[in-house]
């Protein structure tokens, strides 16, 4: 099955957790054991796989700021002025793929899915397809 989900984000900058809302839709889907390929169709999205902690919250940001600094005279900055959203969004993935066990995805204990808005505030959608296998 093939669920689209949609993600208004807030800020320029933002981690969703949206573990829940995958495991949602694999009870939806009636799967207890499969694949759920999760799968962004923007240019300034990602999607990771890490503990969502209000401390590494903070250092992922700074990480990336740091990494990937605003207003450094990147070229598409003519077009957009945001360049440096999608330089952060190549360094991480527009999908990812989780084995599901027992009707739940089969992540670590500190384990969180987490969507990245990297040149918010916008309305996104990310794609979810399970199948059971």
């Amino acid at each position: 099955m093939l669920f689209e989900i949609e993600i208004p984000t807030r800020k320029e900058f933002e981690l969703i957790d949206i573990t829940s809302l995958i495991n949602e839709k694999i009870k939806e889907a009636k799967v207890k054991e499969g694949i759920a390929v999760i799968f962004t169709r923007h240019t300034t999205t990602a999607l990771f796989i890490n503990e969502n902690e209000s401390g590494l919250v903070t250092d992922i940001k700074e990480f990336f700021e740091k990494l990937v600094p605003k207003g450094q005279g990147y070229h598409h900055d003519r077009i957009d002025n945001n360049a440096h959203s999608h330089l952060r969004s190549i360094i991480l993935n527009p999908s990812i793929a989780i084995p599901i066990k027992d009707g739940k995805l089969l992540l670590g204990t500190w384990q969180s899915i987490i969507f990245t808005e990297l040149d918010g505030p916008r309305r996104r959608r990310i794609f979810v397809k399970i199948c059971e296998c």
